[in-house]
């Protein structure tokens, strides 16, 4: 299936919640809170407690302990205190922040806690009187932690892609969930179109108990349908040609007895009779062959055969028949390559197509046919040579790619006619399709000789193509992969 049903749900999808995350982001920025500052009663009990421990250091184990009592505080919260004595000089020698003293002072002249959020960072006041009767101040920096601009920007940029892409995993599940089934159903229906039958898409859907579930549903009940159709068809063409020789040999005999009998004016009727015997037959005989194709019960005993040598003596017959006609048939390029095969399918294969360029080329023209060997991955350019004729049509999905191979014999058979219209390329390989009913008539042909050779081709896990020369005419290729 085409992937642009995935890539536009994924991309509205994610469209869709990346404008979410963006704008639920630039509506965060810019409503963001200021920092929540601590209850002051809460953090005049703290400070009290630190004042306590601070003076009472100070006093018994001097400077050198109150330096590393103010460290550890540090170390283990977010406040820097600086204790102060009653003169408002620093007990250590901290970096104080510069409204440090000025607030000592003012609290030693005024013994009370005070707060002063003015500052970044904002700077509390505790005064504490120790048991000896000295007064201390311990001022605290509260410290808030917050990331620069650039930081804080950074920050959110890398929330941003956390979020979008935890999103852009959702997205690709749900695109997925959602279009993994109709690749499935359009892939069937290729396989469908291409001649497998049997091809079935319920149990590639799995479990779904959805919309998409009820078509593959349906999709399963058309296959059955046409399956059924099918088979039925090739079962009552199958059929009605056996029980047709029955009636053709009868026919024959009396034609015979007739002949004998009748005066030289019946010669003409007769004659007529008989040749129009033998088209039925002919006609009878073809109808046989490609319902076993079709049916899988021709023989496929499979040995290396010598493609040089088999096209060879296809020409040379039908060079031979041609000649009666004013028409010839030239073998232009010959390469030697061998193929696993069976001889009576190929040869059949073959000689349809060169009969069917011999009955439609113009009088006085040849045949073309060429035979040669080349690598398999050449042959994927499509649009060159003889390969134009991929255009009208698609190798079979039930047979591998001859493309898989290394090498590949490729046999081209161009005739001088008056060529087929684009639209009807694909459609000459359907069994009794034909281009223009009044010229089939008067060449002879039923419309089988082509679909025989389809059919053989593939089995033989090749493929047959047409497209119209350049300079006039029809371009049959058939590629088969090489043994050699």
């Amino acid at each position: 299936m085409p992937r642009s049903l995935f890539f536009k749900i994924f991309l509205w999808f994610g469209a869709v919640m990346l404008t979410v995350i963006v704008g639920t982001f630039v509506v965060g920025e810019l409503t963001r809170p200021e920092p929540l500052r601590p209850p002051r009663e809460s953090m005049n009990q703290v400070l009290k407690g630190y004042a306590e421990t601070a003076a009472e250091t100070y006093e018994r184990d001097g400077q050198t302990a109150l330096v590393e009592y103010i460290d550890r505080i540090h170390n283990q919260s977010d406040l820097h205190i600086f204790l102060f004595n009653s003169q408002a000089q620093s007990l250590s020698n901290h970096r104080m922040p510069p409204g440090a003293p000025v607030l000592a002072q003012r609290v030693l002249e005024n013994p009370r806690a005070e707060f002063v959020p003015e500052g970044m960072p904002p700077l509390l006041a505790q005064p504490i009187v120790t048991s000896r009767g000295e007064r201390y101040v311990l001022v605290a920096e509260m410290l808030v932690r917050r990331r620069s601009g650039l930081g804080h920007f950074f920050a959110g940029i890398t929330h941003l892609l956390g979020v979008g892409l935890v999103g852009a995993l959702f997205c690709y599940w749900l695109a997925r969930y959602l279009t993994s089934p109709v690749a499935k159903l359009s892939a069937a229906t290729r396989e469908l179109a291409h001649g497998n039958l049997s091809v079935r898409v319920a149990p590639a859907i799995g479990r779904r108990r959805d919309e998409l579930a009820s078509l593959g549903a349906d999709f399963d009940l058309m296959a059955e349908q046409i399956e059924a159709l099918i088979n039925s068809q090739r079962r009552l063409l199958g059929d009605i040609s056996h029980e047709l020789r029955s009636p053709l040999a009868r026919l024959n005999v009396a034609l015979e007895l007739a002949v004998q009998r009748a005066g030289p004016d019946a010669a003409s009727a007769l004659e007529r009779i008989q040749r129009e015997a033998e088209n039925l037959n002919d006609m009878i005989g073809q109808l046989l062959a490609l319902t076993r194709l079709e049916s899988g019960t021709e023989g496929l005993r499979k040995s290396e055969l010598d493609l040089k040598q088999l096209i060879q003596e296809i020409v040379d017959d039908a060079d031979f028949e041609a000649h009666s006609r004013n028409r010839s048939v030239r073998l232009e390029t010959i390469d030697g390559c061998t193929v696993n095969g069976t001889e009576p399918l190929l040869r059949r294969a073959i000689e349809n197509v060169v009969r069917n360029a011999v009955q439609y080329t113009a009088e006085g023209t040849e045949v073309e046919v060429r035979l040669r060997l080349d690598s398999c991955g050449a042959l994927n350019t499509v649009g060159k040579g003889e390969l134009r004729a991929a255009k009208s049509g698609r190798p079979r999905r039930d047979t591998p790619s001859v493309q898989s191979l290394d090498r590949c014999a490729v046999i081209s058979v161009r005739d001088h006619g008056c060529g087929v219209p684009e639209s009807s390329l694909p459609k000459i390989f359907h069994p009794f399709y034909r281009v223009d009913e009044a010229r089939d008539r008067e060449a002879g042909g039923v419309g089988l000789g082509l679909a025989i050779a389809e059919r053989a081709v593939r089995l033989h896990q090749g493929t047959v193509t047409a497209a119209n020369a350049s300079g006039g005419g029809l371009v049959v290729t058939i590629i088969l992969p090489s043994a050699t």
